[in-house]
């Protein structure tokens, strides 16, 4: 799932344009109740490009977040930040690869801001959009993600025992399989079975308690591949700068704690894995 933005390379877009296109099925997650959650908004990848033909702007799409929008009067004011990993892609790519990113003609020469159901990252990917190829550090499965798999990255060791129990138990509650990378043994490599398991993992959870490196770089990768990704920590000092942006889930580490967790969980990957 992305936002789409079309025409307002400036960071305004009028009142009327704004989630003028939500895709079925996203309706109640991106506005429930009619009214918008530019919070959640936030938290998705972004294509900003300019209506195509319009020779007033570069004729670039750039990928990157919305870190704020606000209503001011009859117009939406937002700031966009690209992705400096992913240069602009020419829109002749974005017209090629346009069924693939649920993008219609209407979408290329409307301004507007639309939320579609497309996995950008996978579809830059895949099509090899903009320079976006495959990593020489680890392998990418094709397909799409299992809509009943959520991952787990996180420290191991017995002083996180009640958490995976926790984790486990808030995906049973919605019938789906919580995995880890001890969990699995596909690969000679580790990192690939990590890899491998984010990417066909429709939901990512990453415990950031401890700062652990592991699970950091863990997270950036889930990030990159487009998947839902729910942070937890024990403590907010543990959340690097880099990620504060992000909402995360504080909890603490006895009985109450965890089943405060698992009940926040629950009803957040209910929301996530309905999609």
């Amino acid at each position: 799932m992305y936002n789409l933005i079309v025409g307002a390379v400036d960071g305004t877009l009028g009142v009327g344009r704004f989630l003028e296109v939500v895709e079925p099925g996203l309706e109640e997650i991106v506005r429930p109740g009619g009214v918008p959650d530019t919070t959640r908004l936030l938290e998705l990848p972004t294509l900003l490009m300019p209506e195509l033909g319009d020779n007033r702007s570069p004729q670039v799409a750039q990928v990157g977040n919305v870190l704020s929008v606000a209503k001011t009067g009859r117009d939406y004011r937002f700031r966009f930040l690209r992705n400096p990993a992913v240069p602009p892609i020419p829109l002749d790519q974005v017209e090629a690869a346009a069924a693939r990113l649920h993008i219609g003609d209407w979408d290329l020469t409307r301004t507007r801001w639309s939320v579609k159901k497309a996995d950008l990252y996978q579809v830059l990917l895949e099509d090899n959009l903009a320079g976006v190829s495959a990593p020489t550090a680890f392998v990418i499965p094709p397909g799409p993600p299992d809509r009943n798999r959520i991952a787990v990255m996180m420290p191991f060791g017995a002083a996180f025992n009640g958490v995976w129990e926790t984790l486990k138990a808030a995906g049973a509650a919605g019938g789906w399989t919580c995995q880890r990378a001890d969990d699995i043994w596909e690969n000679s490599v580790l990192i690939n079975d990590v890899v491998a398991l984010i990417a066909r993992s429709k939901v990512v959870i990453c415990d950031l308690t401890g700062r652990n490196a592991n699970v950091f770089y863990e997270a950036g990768i889930a990030h990159a591949l487009g998947r839902e990704v729910i942070l937890i920590t024990q403590s907010a000092a543990d959340v690097p700068f880099d990620l504060t942006h992000h909402r995360y889930v504080k909890y603490l580490a006895n009985a109450q704690g965890l089943a405060d967790l698992q009940s926040t969980l629950t009803a957040r990957l209910q929301t996530l894995m309905s999609k």
